[in-house]
């Protein structure tokens, strides 16, 4: 069965970001010059597709193509302070979770197969799973509601807004790149939350079948509770968005391994 269809946006967007014959050279020489790393037990949320961690470390040629690609600026590189793979790329959920975007651009940019060209599907990607670790903090337990300030600590993880605009949630007016397009319909998507029963972590999943992988569920004790389904990947946006800390994510885990 032929995937062309399918096929053809991705091509057209790797070439926009940045030319199919640059990235080959840059991986022909990086792979060469990159030293064969050991993991150690510290564990950093990768961006999706990535191989496992030893091969991962192996592959990556530091290059950032990854990073510069990411619409919602959520790659960060590794540095001295991470001591894991210090230039290679990773996500801290905490402040900006993986939004899932449908083309994958950061596994098209990769030039090494650190992370795997042939997940094309968001609902592959396998980065780890999220653990619930403190019900006892969770505001939708106790029947609180979204707050304004919950809203603004989203409106200040946006790359693409001014301090102005995110003090003001100033959306929608003039000239806007794509990744701005892209930032504000998250943010207005979880403004709409603001003032009604907490289910953030729910709502803003960005997988396309999010109801598979965290739904809110009646707690025993009242009110309702997160639930982490086997849908999960562990893109870590339900961490990210929860204002009390009550997910945490565990990087390449599977659902089998905490549940």
């Amino acid at each position: 069965m032929s995937h062309e269809p399918k096929q053809e946006p991705r091509r057209d967007f790797l070439k926009n970001a940045g030319g199919i014959g640059f990235l080959t050279l840059f991986a022909a020489a990086g792979v060469g010059l990159s030293p064969y790393l050991k993991s150690d037990t510290t564990k950093l949320l990768r961006p999706p597709a990535a191989v496992n961690e030893e091969d991962f470390l192996a592959l990556c040629v530091k290059c950032g193509q990854c990073l510069q690609v990411c619409p919602y600026d959520s790659i960060r590189l590794a540095d001295i302070a991470t001591g894991h793979g210090i230039g290679t790329p990773y996500i801290e959920a905490l402040d900006r979770g993986c939004y899932l975007c449908p083309l994958l651009p950061c596994v098209l940019a990769c030039p090494s197969g650190a992370l795997d060209h042939h997940v094309e599907d968001v609902k592959k990607v396998e980065m780890g799973i999220v653990a619930v670790r403190a019900l006892d903090r969770c505001i939708a337990k106790t029947g609180g509601a979204v707050q304004k300030e919950h809203i603004d600590r989203l409106f200040a993880h946006a790359h693409t807004l001014s301090p102005e605009e995110q003090q003001s949630r100033n959306l929608g007016e003039g000239a806007k790149s794509n990744k701005r397009e892209l930032e504000e319909a998250e943010l207005i998507e979880a403004q709409k939350l603001e003032g009604k029963p907490c289910t953030l972590c729910a709502d803003l999943c960005p997988l396309p079948n999010k109801e598979e992988a965290i739904r809110m569920v009646a707690s025993k004790e009242g009110g309702m509770i997160p639930k982490i389904l086997e849908a999960c990947v562990g893109c870590g946006v339900c961490v990210e968005v929860c204002p009390t800390n009550v997910l945490e994510i565990q990087p390449r885990l599977s659902y089998a391994d905490i549940y």
